[in-house]
């Protein structure tokens, strides 16, 4: 793609640009509406008055993404090309180390009934349920058949895991049914090479299974998104920015360790992420990626009415992050998350450019319908925002003679 042609064209000033990230943000239609529609955002639909609106695709017109793959593309990486595991990112969130050749997966506390997976993320424990439960295995083993098994809470009821010691390869399809109310699923090697993978993969959850059995909800584990650590160019060499990423959630941070963002700890609600982006807008840095998470966790619990109120809280900040003065500001989503799926999707998602050199169009609401409707920017790749903002934060020379 023409992100290739970037080093070339990289200039270097002071200019400053915030990418806001309402994770899920976009829905389909229920009844006729979204949740974008059906929200009250008068501080969004102000901005989008004066702005440049369009809708994105993080993939591919069609493909559910994942969110690392989501936010990927909104660092003007290629997804495809670039294809990183959930398990490393977790991992990396957490602050775990993950030596290249060995493996890491994103894991879920789960509860088992009857043989069947009847709620996969354990009636969303408490993180100290969690904590309870993670010192429990890491005392019951350190160890598989000579694979040291490193484990780590993330929240509620998601975890960490790193197998350490011997080379392993994360070929292996995932140990988790991904949907309620179906049996689980074993790892099976894709090839010859992650055999050993796939083998310690399930051992550990059968041992997790015996283990927890008489937990009432969290008494069986599911292990997905297996993954060797990647080699991927780091974001500033890549954009010329230098780059933080404020986020509460590991995953989002994980992938911005990955890529050698600054990635500040502690900011566990999205007050406290704007609070730390207004002390540090004027530090050293060039680029600021702020997330907001509950607008894609109401989505997937398919609460429509929870969805709108989280994207009415997210407008309720517009004027805090809007006080930094950024010279460019864009506003988005990593993906869909329409409350009617209950899960990710593959639609086109709306995206603001704010800034002195953007034009304002004839959109007067964020939404899907004002974007696709009126937006001058029309449907475009995920990774075209990345060269939006460095084009209006004047960092692109031209191209050619």
């Amino acid at each position: 793609m023409y992100t290739e042609i970037l080093p070339e064209l990289i200039i270097k000033n002071d200019k400053k640009a915030i990418l806001l990230v309402a994770d899920g943000v976009a829905g389909c239609t229920v009844n006729g509406i979204t949740e974008l529609d059906a929200a009250t955002t008068p501080n969004l639909d102000a901005l989008a008055a004066e702005s440049s609106l369009g809708l994105h695709y993080p993939v591919g017109y069609g493909i559910t993404p994942g969110s690392g793959p989501g936010h990927l593309a909104l660092f003007g990486y290629d997804p495809i090309k670039n294809q990183i595991g959930r398990g490393v990112l977790e991992a990396f969130g957490v602050g775990m180390d993950v030596p290249p050749g060995h493996l890491a997966l994103r894991g879920n506390f789960a509860t088992l009934k009857d043989g069947i997976i009847v709620d996969r993320r354990a009636d969303r424990i408490s993180t100290e349920k969690n904590l309870e439960l993670v010192q429990r295995i890491t005392e019951d083993f350190a160890e598989i058949d000579g694979v040291r098994v490193e484990i780590k809470t993330v929240k509620e009821h998601r975890f960490a895991v790193v197998f350490h010691g011997v080379v392993l390869f994360d070929n292996v399809t995932d140990a988790d049914p991904l949907k309620d109310n179906l049996p689980p699923v074993k790892a099976v090697p894709r090839d010859k090479a992650s055999v050993r993978s796939a083998y310690t993969i399930n051992n550990f959850i059968e041992r997790v299974t015996r283990l927890l059995a008489n937990e009432e909800k969290a008494n069986t584990c599911l292990l997905r998104g297996a993954s060797n650590l990647p080699d991927i160019q780091n974001f500033e060499d890549r954009t010329g920015l230098r780059g933080q990423a404020i986020a509460a959630y590991p995953m989002y941070k994980g992938l911005a360790r990955l890529v050698k963002m600054v990635t500040p700890d502690g900011l566990n609600e999205i007050e406290k992420e704007v609070e730390h982006l207004k002390k540090t807008f004027k530090k050293d840095l060039d680029f600021h990626f702020v997330h907001y998470k509950p607008t894609d966790s109401s989505g997937e619990d398919g609460d429509f009415d929870k969805k709108v109120a989280a994207i009415e809280a997210f407008d309720k900040i517009i004027p805090d992050v809007l006080e930094t003065n950024p010279d460019v500001l864009v506003i988005t989503g990593d993906h869909s998350t329409p409350s009617s799926l209950s899960g990710h999707g593959w639609h086109g998602v709306p995206v603001l450019i704010h800034g002195e050199y953007a034009f304002a169009d004839d959109a007067k609401r964020f939404t899907e319908r004002s974007a696709a409707n009126h937006g001058i920017l029309g449907h475009i790749p995920g990774q075209a925002i990345m060269m939006y903002i460095l084009a209006n934060c004047g960092r692109l020379s031209k191209f050619g003679a």
